[in-house]
């Protein structure tokens, strides 16, 4: 399960890479999504202007992608913009537009090399071209990788995907090719953004807030939560190896019971 970490290990690569392999197979979460939160506050609490957090939580994508790969995680899905995020200062916003550029550009040949498959949820066209281009060509390029699915939600709003859901569904309705009593969720889950992907497992949010914010309010009905004081940037290795070690830890039941006997 667990693929050798690349470069020259250090003690710390070392004891990871022991406990990394202690993890029970059959119990690594297929799908771990994750707010990633704290960039402004790492930034603030070092005297620096918000877009050097925002740098750094960029230098922490490839860190932790690079991390679920050799776990064999299959889908990490990265909350990297919202649709109220519009409402920052035009400036922040204008430089995280940017960073997808940066990162798939520099990333993609290792992308490659490992096997990494590149999409996207979200409102792509109200992106901005340059953006909008970098997103494509990485997912276009990695197309046919088979490994794990780099997932970003890029202006992406769970309230707004279920709205679009739901109006799909009644077009639906309107052709005739659906009755309102034949709505259930199998209809929902099909127009949802997601549909291609398995529901969560795992989701992290970092930085202490402990809220959804509006991402994948449909998908984790039955995903585990953890929440972290760890800022976004110092989210490390060591902090997604524990994450997994906690999910590890817990019963998930789906509304039912741990036992036959239980009441």
């Amino acid at each position: 399960m667990f693929k050798k970490l690349l470069g020259k290990k250090s003690n710390k690569s070392e004891a990871i890479l022991q406990r990394s392999a202690e993890l029970v197979d059959e119990k690594v979460p297929s799908h771990i999504a994750i707010i990633m939160d704290g960039n402004g506050r790492w930034a603030k609490k070092r005297a620096m202007p918000r877009i050097a957090g925002h740098h750094e939580g960029m230098k922490t994508v490839r860190k932790i992608t690079r991390y679920a790969c050799d776990l064999g995680i299959d889908v990490l899905t990265l909350y990297a913009f919202s649709t109220e995020n519009w409402k920052r200062p035009k400036s922040e916003v204008e430089f995280l537009m940017g960073l997808p550029e940066q990162f798939l550009n520099s990333f993609l040949p290792e992308l490659m090399e490992r096997n990494i498959r590149v999409q996207m949820i979200g409102e792509e066209q109200n992106l901005p071209k340059h953006t909008r281009n970098a997103l494509i060509k990485a997912i276009d390029t990695t197309k046919n990788n088979t490994g794990l699915i780099l997932n970003f939600a890029m202006n992406y709003g769970s309230r707004a995907e279920m709205v679009m859901a739901m109006q799909e569904i009644m077009r639906e309705v309107e052709k005739g090719h659906l009755t309102i009593d034949e709505i259930n969720e199998t209809h929902v889950d099909r127009y949802l953004m997601t549909s291609h992907l398995p529901e969560p497992d795992l989701l992290i949010r970092t930085s202490g807030e402990v809220r959804l914010s509006n991402f994948m309010l449909w998908q984790l009905a039955y995903t585990e939560f953890l929440f972290t004081d760890t800022l976004w940037p110092d989210f490390d290795e060591q902090c997604l190896l524990e994450a997994v070690q906690e999910y590890q830890k817990r019963n998930r039941r789906y509304g039912g019971l741990e036992g036959e006997d239980e009441k």
